[in-house]
Formats: C-alpha cells, sequence, structure tokens
C-alpha cells in the first residue's frame, strides 16, 4: 500500500495490480468438481436401483397370471414348510371365506396385521396364510360377499421391503452429503491456495524519495537575501 504525500501522490508510484493466477495452477485441482459430481450420480443410481428392485419383488410376489374370480377354483403347487399368502383384490370390505380341503384343519390361518400392495392400479390385500405339511397340489376356493378376484403370492416380507426403499433413501441422501463436501472443500481450498499465490506473487514496494518544492496549494515560505 502507497503512502500519501502532501502532493497528493502516493511515493514509489501507483500500486501494481494483482498478479493473475491460471486456474490449472490452483490446488486442489478442477478434476474435483468432475469427481463430486460422479459419485454423487453414482450413488444417486444405486437408491434408485434399490427402491425400484424392492417395489418390483414386492409387486412380483403376487401371482396375478392365475388369479380367479369369487366362487371359482384353482390348483397351486405348495411346498412343505413354505409359507404362502392369499390376497383379494374387491371393490369394498365384504367377507372373505378361502378353504383348501386336502390340508388339514388349522394349516390356513388369518395373518394378524394387514398388508396391502397396489399392482397396476388394482390393489390386493393379504386375506389369509397358508403353510402345508407335505408338497403336493392342493386346490383353493375363495368366495366373498362383493365381486373379488383372488391370488396367491408370497408371505410379505415387510423388513426386508422397509430396508430396501430405506437403504435406497439412504443413498439419495449419501450422494447429496457427499457432492456438497468435496464440492465446498475442494473451493475452499482453492481460494485459499490463491490468495497464497497471490501474496508470494506481490512485488516488494520500491519507496521514493519524497519531491522537493512546496506542496502544491501552499503558501510560500519568505523570501531569503537575495
Amino acid at each position: 500500500m502507497a503512502i500519501q504525500n502532501p502532493w497528493g501522490t502516493p511515493y514509489g508510484g501507483p500500486p501494481h495490480p494483482p498478479p493473475n493466477i491460471p486456474a490449472k495452477d490452483l490446488r486442489p485441482r478442477r478434476i474435483w468438481y468432475l469427481v463430486a459430481t460422479l459419485l454423487g450420480l453414482v450413488l444417486a443410481g444405486a437408491g434408485v436401483a434399490l427402491i425400484v428392485v424392492t417395489v418390483k419383488n414386492t409387486m412380483n410376489s403376487i401371482d396375478t397370471s392365475r388369479a380367479f374370480s369369487s366362487g371359482e377354483s384353482q390348483t397351486f403347487r405348495l411346498v412343505e414348510g413354505e409359507t404362502k399368502a392369499i390376497y383379494v383384490s374387491q371393490s369394498g370390505t365384504g367377507r372373505v371365506d378361502c378353504r383348501i380341503p386336502e390340508l388339514r384343519s388349522g394349516t390356513l390361518t388369518q395373518p394378524d396385521g394387514s398388508f396391502r400392495i397396489t399392482i397396476n392400479s388394482r390393489a390386493w390385500d393379504r386375506v389369509f396364510e397358508v403353510k402345508p405339511g407335505s408338497s403336493g397340489d392342493y386346490t383353493l376356493t375363495c368366495t366373498s360377499e362383493l365381486p373379488a378376484q383372488f391370488a396367491l403370492g408370497d408371505r410379505p416380507q415387510v423388513g426386508s421391503t422397509i430396508s430396501g426403499i430405506a437403504a435406497g433413501v439412504g443413498c439419495f441422501l449419501a450422494a447429496l452429503a457427499t457432492a456438497v463436501t468435496i464440492t465446498v472443500v475442494t473451493a475452499v481450498r482453492r481460494g485459499r491456495h490463491r490468495r497464497r499465490l497471490v501474496a508470494l506473487s506481490a512485488p516488494a514496494p520500491q519507496w521514493g524519495p519524497p519531491p522537493s518544492g512546496p506542496a502544491p496549494g501552499y503558501p510560500p515560505g519568505p523570501a531569503g537575501p537575495r
């Protein structure tokens, strides 16, 4: 910083402009911005994949291709010890009854909680679960007070479904946090590096002697002897 003198001009001439630091000379390199973007996209993509797979597996857990109407029967292959669920799709809340004559009493039970899944704009509610004591082909007959469709599917894994969706959301949050953190840290460190380079490149001040003679606007001193 130049010091002003009474003549209104700084000693040593005008101040030097700050040096121009090329962006490629700063550290960390700008490639870290690209790394932040790519890493964020990868994590976000993983989150989308987890949610899609979880929802798809849940939707495929019901065999809607072999659905049958109320009062009809359908034969299914059941495996010993494997629990299957019976689902109903109806326009209201009607009393539902299902029977499998080949199974002993108590094998077909009502679940404690409710579970609903929507497939192609159609809601399916779990109404019964069946766990056969031996493998074989069994005939399932179901009726309802309302027009309804029935289907057999896998027992819903609520915990797995929630975990899959939560993991997907976690990936989204991780993508946001990672991208923002890398970008901010890179920008801050590059700014600090620029200031250090500017300070190192600044020329030393050149102090010159003050000019002689009276300052402009100052009254002349008394004339000396001639």
